[in-house]
């Protein structure tokens, strides 16, 4: 049940909700690389996929929903030289801002169904650890792939 009313609050809020995370990676300090390579509609957009992605993925927990869209952001985010370390920040702060907002917004009301608020709160866990773990794959893929053209590109151009 509280997955239920998760997902109705994030399809009814998801402009406000995407709204408040930007501006709490903003204001984190700790993005600054991201927040200066990143164009802000293209942080605004990721803000409202992640509401997105996260209500599909709750009502399947299927990997297959979100695998490549994560492994094309983490590539994008090495096209785009961002840290490794902003990229996981960003996920931090991401998944820091949904668990409270699924505090105060989904668990305050019903204090006796505590398995289901513990429920909720692993499944959200589950969520962003595989979000950053495609993020990774589509990360290190990008680097390996530079680093082969730049292989190639010394074994036909000697110095």
């Amino acid at each position: 049940m509280r997955a239920l009313k998760l997902l109705q609050l994030m399809t009814a809020n998801s402009a406000a909700m995407s709204e408040q995370l930007v501006n709490t990676i903003r204001e984190s300090g700790r993005c600054k690389d991201l927040l200066e390579k990143v164009p802000e509609a293209e942080q605004r957009q990721y803000a409202a996929e992640i509401f997105r992605d996260l209500t599909e993925w709750l009502s399947y927990e299927s990997d297959g929903i979100i695998e490549q869209q994560y492994i094309s952001i983490g590539a994008r985010r090495h096209s785009q030289r961002v840290p490794i370390t902003d990229l996981f920040w960003a996920v931090s702060a991401a998944r820091e801002y949904l668990s409270n907002y699924t505090q105060q917004e989904c668990l305050h009301d019903d204090k006796t169904d505590f398995l289901g608020g513990v429920t909720l709160l692993q499944s959200l866990n589950r969520f962003f650890d595989r979000t950053f773990y495609f993020a990774l794959i589509g990360y290190q893929e990008a680097e390996q792939a530079d680093s082969a053209a730049v292989s190639v590109h010394s074994e036909r151009w000697p110095a």
